[in-house]
């Protein structure tokens, strides 16, 4: 019956983004869902932006072993992330009526910038989309009983979820998304319903997780503490604000407001709904802390899909996997778009300028599979778990497109060779550090971003050896990228 459920909602999910694919007529609607989406949706699709694999599987085995403090990052810097791209860049970036983030890179400063961050920011998603993919992976392992391999599981969802991407696009992405936090949500309030009866109540588990000190967020007051206690917070607070897929999300709405709350209401969503794998992952160790805590010691991502399996009847399996299959896809499925999208309007079609707008967007199409098979390959072989591919993934844009961006949208000095000079010191500074690996206390990508914000600063300021001084884009800049781009100018 489980087996079934998941074949029959696989094919349901890419016959969904078949449909949409129907809607999808230029390059704009692919990218951005043509600017059209309602608040109900945006929301949706803002909260599908981190509820994946790393949430259900990475943060709840990472809760269990280490307590709040060790999730600092996701789920408290990733939430805070989509509530501060709602409330400082929402509305400016929405206004630009731009295709990706890569393109206000070009308009604020220059070519050089754009094509720089966008090769960052693709080479981010590598380990998260391939966080996603190994989690796809784990779970056709786990509903066939070992008869699909991990490796084979994760070849199959790259499939699937490469299918309705590919033909669908963001269209897909956002009606998929809205389905999804349905299942999300309802089958994650019913598995905690059913698990908490087994432990005496949600009261119990909060005081037996207080007891054991998970539940203490901040560090002793040390500097050695606190220092990779920020590095790890702003690591994706921050690092994930310069992201396409955050960009898109945003920009999908169909006015300004709807995008700035969107992005606000579908942080706080996320916040809140995080706490429940990690609520189930715990009561495990009440239930049976012997198994439970072997698993700990040898596969932690184990720990929720073998309590859900051992520990409640067939229907409460059929909504777990539901609802984790939902969180993956609506992921993974955006998260292999978003670097592709970049990637073509960002490099390829800077060489190719004068490019029809039905071929770009085949263009995009063929780049999607391209990423998938470099995602998939390093997936298979990589030994990183899911939460460290998560975390490690934004390290690279933290250091390089954060403070461009930044000041780009609330500094008017700031320039080209100011952001040439922030992102040279933040990357050079960040890939010393880590190569080096001489401090236990200073992350590399803190001092990455400090050495960033200095080169910005520095480089703005000293007399212009690279660039002009580059004004902040009128609201209606969209008048010079279609310029640039007339295949992407839709008439209102």
């Amino acid at each position: 019956m489980l087996l079934g459920f998941v074949i029959l909602y696989l094919l349901v999910s890419i016959g969904i983004g078949l449909y949409a694919a129907t809607r999808v007529h230029n390059s704009r609607d692919f990218a951005v869902a043509g600017r059209s989406l309602p608040l109900p949706i945006v929301m949706a699709t803002v909260f599908a932006t981190w509820f994946g694999a790393e949430t259900v599987l990475g943060i709840s085995a990472t809760f269990t072993k280490e307590g709040l403090r060790g999730v600092v990052a996701d789920p408290f810097g990733s939430s805070l992330c989509l509530i501060l791209a709602g409330l400082f860049f929402a509305n400016k970036l929405y206004r630009m009526n731009l295709l990706t983030i890569g393109d206000y890179y070009r308009l604020r400063y220059n070519r050089a910038v754009e094509v720089i961050t966008t090769l960052c920011i693709v080479v981010s998603y590598i380990g998260w989309v391939a966080a996603q993919i190994k989690a796809l992976g784990l779970v056709f392992f786990v509903v066939t009983d070992g008869a699909v391999s991990q490796d084979m599981g994760m070849v199959l969802g790259a499939a699937i979820v490469l299918t309705y991407t590919t033909f669908g696009g963001m269209f897909a992405v956002a009606i998929l998304d809205f389905v999804q936090i349905t299942v999300i949500m309802g089958g994650m309030l019913y598995i905690a319903y059913i698990i908490s009866g087994m432990t005496g109540g949600v009261g119990a588990v909060v005081s037996h997780a207080h007891a054991a000190g998970k539940l203490n967020l901040f560090p002793e007051a040390r500097m050695s503490e606190w220092i990779p206690f920020i590095g790890a917070w702003v690591t994706m607070m921050l690092g994930s604000i310069p992201q396409q897929d955050v960009f898109q999300r945003i920009t999908s709405a169909k006015d300004e407001k709807t995008a700035v709350r969107g992005s606000v209401l579908g942080g706080s969503i996320y916040f809140a709904f995080a706490f429940v794998p990690m609520f189930l992952a715990y009561s495990a160790t009440l239930i049976d802390p012997a198994m439970f805590g072997k698993l700990l010691e040898t596969d932690s991502q184990l720990v929720l899909p073998t309590l859900i399996l051992q520990h409640t009847p067939i229907f409460a399996q059929v909504v777990f996997f539901g609802a984790l299959l939902s969180a993956i896809m609506s992921c993974s499925s955006a998260t292999l778009l978003a670097p592709s999208v970049a990637f073509s309007e960002n490099i390829v079609k800077g060489f190719f300028p004068d490019m029809r707008d039905h071929t770009f967007l085949w263009l995009m199409r063929g780049v999607i599979v391209t990423f998938a098979a470099i995602v998939l390959a390093f997936a298979l072989h990589s030994e990183a778990s899911i939460f460290k591919m998560v975390e490690n993934a934004y390290k690279i844009t933290l250091v390089a497109a954060f403070i461009p961006l930044f000041a780009g949208l609330y500094w008017k000095r700031a320039n080209t060779q100011g952001a040439l000079f922030a992102m040279a010191a933040g990357l050079s500074t960040w890939i010393l550090l880590e190569l080096l690996g001489t401090s236990e206390v200073w992350p590399p990508q803190l001092v990455g971003l400090l050495a960033s914000a200095a080169g910005m600063v520095v480089g703005s300021l000293l007399p212009h050896f690279v660039g002009k001084p580059t004004p902040l884009p009128h609201p209606h800049a969209e008048l010079h990228h279609h310029a640039a781009h007339p295949q992407h100018h839709v008439e209102k």
